[in-house]
């Protein structure tokens, strides 16, 4: 999954292919970490009738868009000034 996020990443930022895998440092696994996680949605299917609209390739694609259509939004968390945000909101 790291591998198709970093190619569209370097698809969308218009970057040589694998520019993004560059910047990833790998860190050792805590102990008790699950390996993979898998999703069996066949329950939701079988008794709702719901598939997703999207693949999970285009929605991942979708998702990178966003971001990167909304730094300003994303400048915002990672800034830290959305904890004002909330500051203000539950004064004592």
């Amino acid at each position: 999954m790291v591998e198709l996020l970093c190619d569209i990443m370097d698809e969308e930022l218009g970057r040589a292919q694998g520019s993004s895998r560059k910047l990833i440092t790998f860190v050792k696994d805590r102990q008790g970490h699950d390996r993979r996680y898998a999703i069996d949605a066949s329950k939701i299917a079988d008794d709702l009738g719901w598939k997703p609209s999207v693949t999970f390739q285009e929605g991942l694609r979708k998702s990178v868009q966003w971001y990167l259509a909304n730094d300003s939004w994303l400048d915002n968390v990672t800034s830290g000034n959305y904890q004002k945000y909330y500051a203000d909101q539950y004064k004592d």
